[in-house]
């Protein structure tokens, strides 16, 4: 089938099934085009949380997937391609973080949402890049905190609090790999641009950054900026928002300097329109998980929304 093809066989079953197509903002634009609702990991939370529909389907990765079962443990919830994983997800599991948190039972656990459903469980507080500070901020400061699993998330909001949380030694991939030193060579290039970075970038790069924040944040930064130029440190698949909402403007990213697209997720782009079709025609690949394991990872999710809201950061 063509693309515009699949995208009218798509919300022929959409409507049919009564589905709802969620999608963050680093998949590939085709995805981003015909979601529902587009956004980053703490508005597609909040989008999962209020869903009606009969069927969510979720075009991100597996964690975000089961974020949205455990928000809605009676609806159908559908990952177009199962091997959509987390480089943080998987750096960070249960076998290894139960034992990690039993040796400090002063601390209570921070986990940011990027995290399997078992870590989520067993946490006192979910989190995401755009409520990360406020939530750590909120909090009395003798508390202690592990935060797991990003250590240059969670090195950052110690940066910017002044805390000092025990971090999990964990990173995305594709987010630690970008340098400073490939800013900075195209800082020598674009001396007017602003550079905008995700604060699960490694310490050095942040340093060099004009701005730090979630996808959200960064899209709401250059709305607001009177600069026309920016060099944009996280994943592609954001570019698709930022050029949307600012045609006017110029966005360079880190492939601009090298050859290869090492600032694209792979397990992001695993989705495809094909995939997102055949998902909607057979209802698979589905998202399944113990009533158990849903009721302990709901817990810190709720409560990170519902923080969240009384601290403005949700309307």
């Amino acid at each position: 089938m063509t693309e515009d093809t699949l995208k009218k066989e798509i919300i022929r079953l959409k409507k049919e099934k009564n589905a709802v197509i969620l999608g963050h903002y680093y998949q590939r634009h085709e995805i981003q085009e015909i979601s529902d609702y587009i956004g980053d990991s703490l508005a597609l939370a909040q989008q999962a949380q209020e869903a009606t529909a009969d069927i969510i389907v979720f075009c991100g990765v597996h964690f975000m997937a089961e974020t949205a079962k455990i928000l809605n443990p009676s609806r159908k919830v559908l990952l177009p391609d199962m091997e959509a994983s987390c480089s943080l997800a998987e750096s960070c599991k249960a076998e290894d973080f139960a034992p990690f948190k039993a040796a400090h039972p002063d601390h209570i656990v921070i986990s940011y949402v990027n995290c399997s459903a078992e870590i989520k469980a067993l946490s006192d507080l979910i989190c995401t890049s755009g409520n990360a500070e406020k939530l750590v901020r909120s909090l009395p400061e003798d508390q202690k905190i592990i935060f797991a699993p990003d250590k240059n998330l969670g090195g950052y909001i110690n940066r910017v609090t002044g805390r000092n949380m025990l971090l999990w030694n964990g990173v995305c991939t594709v987010h630690d790999a970008m340098q400073a030193e490939a800013i900075l060579n195209l800082k020598v290039s674009h001396p007017d641009a602003k550079v905008i970075a995700h604060p699960e970038c490694n310490a050095a790069l942040l340093e060099v950054a004009d701005f730090v924040g979630s996808t959200k944040a960064m899209l709401n930064y250059i709305k607001a900026s009177p600069s026309q130029k920016f060099i944009v440190a996280t994943e592609t698949g954001i570019l698709y928002e930022m050029q949307r909402e600012n045609p006017d403007k110029e966005f360079i990213t880190l492939r601009d300097n090298k050859s290869c697209a090492c600032d694209d997720c792979a397990y992001m782009k695993l989705n495809t329109l094909d995939k997102l079709y055949n998902c909607l025609k057979t209802e698979q690949p589905e998202i399944l998980m113990s009533p158990e394991i849903i009721e302990a990872a709901k817990r810190p999710i709720v409560r990170m929304l519902e923080m969240s809201k009384q601290l403005g950061i949700l309307k």
